[in-house]
């Protein structure tokens, strides 16, 4: 019977097997698919500050300051480079939007630049086209490559004794007068007195059998990797709407997204078979994106796919181990840019599942706050 058992093999829940493994407890991880094979495999890799809810930014802050450490702890390269995050504005309203935002993120006391013209963001990036004609710039954000991270992060927990099984579905959990027993799994039976969820889209429905709801609705979002290209971006570049954003890799892959878009399917049936973008999907993209970074609408294609994210009414995630279940720890609703958070969430789950007072403040993350609002429509998400 291992001390722990976490659900999801993503960036949070591979963070917390290591954090609590290395700490000396057993720990077992089950993911469904594979290691990275949902949202923080889907992800762009961003590792920002910078557009961050004001909740947030603490967790930013300290995030930026783990993965500075990371390979040294981890014994692995995570790919992480720290070359800034560029918000691109392409009309007079967008660069307002920017420019309020900095203001706002400094008075926060983060680092943010604006460049007020087009011939600023050139000599910053001359990538970067005469569309953007103005942007923020964080010289702190970087990013790093998703499953170099999470593969990283598992491999380190089974150094630590951690034991991680790919294939194994989770159908529900175990509970009795309010205390969880284990999980029900696609093998079996298996008693723990913890079980963390960090779980994403499939959340809800692990929860509603617990008499819990997180509201969440899914989003979809298109990606494209190209083929190795010479160096021509070092910064993460988004825009003010949020409606696309990319980074050049380690070997020189472009990766590119687009923004959220809508998603047919329900929250409880759908098949990874059906997350393959369209033909219009891929216009849609390249035309997009190639306004800003035209070296895109020459580059041969090495990859496509695309993701759903789990979108909460305030687009922020819940972190809490909620009262109702005892033993209950949940990790989910990152709504599209958690990647970046994934060191320290993983501390603040080895915190909630110990019983400790978490090491940052988590109260906007509380599965309560959400009890009163419906899915709908959630906020404006920046990824990464």
């Amino acid at each position: 019977m291992p001390d722990f058992v976490i659900v999801g093999g993503g960036i949070s829940g591979t963070a917390a097997a290591w954090e609590l493994a290395r700490a000396g407890h057993s720990v077992t991880l089950l993911e469904e698919r594979r290691l990275a094979g949902m949202a923080s495999g889907w992800t762009l890799g961003g590792v920002r500050q910078s557009g961050r809810d004001p909740a947030e930014l603490p967790l930013a802050r300290a995030a930026v300051a783990a993965w500075g450490e990371l390979d040294r702890q981890l014994e692995a390269d995570v790919g992480y480079r720290r070359h800034g995050n560029l918000r691109l504005a392409r009309t007079p309203e967008e660069a307002e939007i920017l420019r309020t935002l900095v203001a706002e993120q400094r008075a926060l006391g983060l680092d943010l630049e604006f460049l007020s013209s087009g011939a600023e963001v050139r000599a910053l990036t001359p990538a970067i086209s005469s569309a953007a004609i103005a942007a923020s710039f964080c010289p702190s954000d970087g990013h790093a490559e998703p499953e170099a991270t999470v593969a990283a992060f598992a491999t380190a927990a089974r150094r630590a004794g951690a034991n991680i099984e790919e294939g194994v579905r989770v159908e529900a959990l175990r509970v009795d007068k309010g205390r969880v027993l284990g999980v029900e799994t696609s093998r079996g039976s298996l008693s723990a007195g913890t079980v963390v969820l960090a779980t994403g889209v499939h959340t809800p429905a692990l929860l509603a059998p617990l008499g819990l709801a997180l509201p969440m609705v899914l989003r979809f979002v298109s990606v494209l990797q190209s083929v190795p290209l010479p160096p021509l971006l070092a910064p993460v570049f988004g825009t003010a709407n949020a409606d696309c954003a990319g980074r050049q890799e380690i070997d020189g892959r472009l990766r590119v997204i687009t923004g959220l878009g809508p998603w047919p399917g329900r929250l409880d049936s759908w098949k990874a078979e059906d997350l393959h973008p369209t033909g219009q999907d891929l216009t849609t993209m390249v035309e997009r994106i190639g306004n800003l970074l035209p070296a895109l609408r020459g580059a041969r294609i090495a990859g496509l796919w695309g993701g759903l994210i789990d979108m909460t009414p305030d687009a922020l995630p819940v972190i809490d181990a909620p009262p109702e279940i005892k033993g209950l720890v949940i990790a989910a609703g990152f709504s599209g840019h958690g990647f970046g958070l994934g060191p320290v969430t993983g501390q603040l789950i080895a915190d909630l599942c110990r019983g400790e007072t978490p090491r940052l403040p988590i109260a906007a993350f509380r599965l309560r706050r959400l009890h009163n609002l419906a899915a709908g429509d959630p906020a404006l998400s920046l990824q990464g």
